[in-house]
């Protein structure tokens, strides 16, 4: 006797089941690290009033010896040249790298200083007062987590873990992850609510349908959110392989006129490359310099990277290549659409946009994630549990139909 071929399981139910496997097996490979994203995002979102609170800013180095810079009458404001010179000397056996103004107040300014040749150790910011011509003190950069503050480790850890660009990629990594689990999770949740209101929480099915209910409706509550953060997080990941392509192909073009040219030893005057720059683009206020032989810049230019006043122009940059030597403009270089998506991406993805009200929503729908990587999590492990699975129950020998009778959002 032939005996009857097996029935194959309907289309719809293989695609389900795909969908499913996708997100399960997406979810659980980015969870950990992902409740570890959003748990030190939580306290960068407040990032700044932390820091101030904290006062980190201003925190002295084992070295830092407040100084008042000769000539500055504590009125006036001094001259940029001077105060730069005056902590270049404080700290002679350090380079300075960048020179940055504050957000906060136009009156600090900081200098970025790199450590001496071959000495392991991140760079150092030394605050002054423009205005009284006095330094403040210093404090290590947020960049070395070994040498700072609480609030720097939580950055760092949230950047790369403390692995540096190692670290970074695989971020980038779990962002795409997340993005599959993300979008795996919308198909299946339109095939689970075709027969539930919006809303519906079984709280009477017993934990594991109360969880997943609640799982559901946070994860659709906070789908687009989830999906910015998701994408904005993948981007800043690139941060420096971004830059550095752009130094390597654009900006390289803009200066192959001094590819031969040797080094400036001794760059001209400061502020008069901040005063050309600002003559090439008047509607716009300096963000940081970049002297000759940083990262951010030529051997032979100071990069005045100038910003615009409103909330969107302030975060997108445009550097002003100012030649070192006799501080004419060189070029006025546009950033790549890539770069304008990255430095746009950064305050959004922090929260950074809108003041205190984005930033308390940002916290929410934080928490609100963290619930529902939690709450998969649990679920997952709850399906495992031969004891507590009501999928085990209702496979039960002593009720071959219990199955059936199940609703199918149930049959897991």
């Amino acid at each position: 006797m032939v005996k009857p071929a097996a029935k194959r399981p309907p289309a719809k139910s293989r695609t389900r089941r795909i969908w499913q496997s996708v997100h399960t097996w997406s979810s659980l490979a980015c969870a950990v690290l992902l409740l570890l994203l959003c748990l030190t995002g939580l306290p960068l979102i407040f990032h700044d009033e932390i820091d101030a609170w904290l006062d980190t800013t201003t925190s002295r180095a084992p070295e830092a010896t407040p100084a008042v810079i000769d000539g500055a009458d504590g009125i006036a404001t001094a001259n940029l040249d001077r105060l730069v010179d005056a902590v270049a000397r404080q700290y002679h056996d350090e380079r300075v790298q960048y020179v940055i103004w504050s957000d906060d107040d136009d009156a600090k300014l900081k200098v970025n200083l790199a450590p001496p040749a071959g000495v392991a150790r991140g760079n150092r910011l030394v605050t002054i007062d423009m205005h009284a011509g006095r330094i403040l003190g210093s404090a290590w950069s947020e960049k070395d987590w070994r040498q700072g503050s609480l609030m720097t480790v939580v950055l760092t850890l949230h950047t790369d873990m403390l692995l540096g660009l190692t670290g970074s990629v695989i971020y980038c990594a779990i962002g795409a992850l997340f993005l599959l689990s993300l979008l795996s999770g919308a198909v299946l949740y339109g095939r689970f609510m075709t027969k539930l209101a919006f809303g519906t929480v079984r709280a009477a099915r017993g934990a594991r349908i109360h969880w997943l209910d609640l799982h559901n409706l946070l994860g659709i509550v906070t789908l687009a959110w989830a999906v910015l953060m998701a994408a904005t997080g993948m981007l800043n990941t690139l941060d420096a392989p971004l830059f550095g392509h752009w130094q390597k192909t654009e900006l390289a073009m803009l200066l192959s006129a001094y590819r031969d040219a040797p080094p400036v030893v001794r760059p001209a005057s400061l502020s008069g490359a901040i005063e050309a720059a600002r003559r090439a683009t008047p509607d716009r206020t300096p963000s940081f310099v970049a002297f000759p032989g940083s990262f951010f810049s030529s051997r032979h230019h100071y990069t005045v990277y100038m910003h615009g006043t409103t909330p969107l122009t302030s975060r997108l940059l445009v550097p002003v290549l100012v030649d070192a030597r006799n501080l004419t403009v060189s070029k006025v270089a546009r950033l790549p659409w890539y770069l304008i998506a990255l430095e746009a991406s950064r305050p959004l993805h922090f929260g950074d946009y809108a003041g205190w009200p984005m930033k308390v929503l940002w916290a929410l729908l934080d928490c609100v994630t963290i619930v529902v990587l939690a709450s998969g999590l649990y679920l997952w492990l709850a399906k495992r549990r031969p004891a507590a699975s009501e999928a085990t129950a209702g496979r039960s020998l002593s009720r071959p139909t219990a199955d059936i009778r199940r609703p199918p959002e149930e049959r897991q």
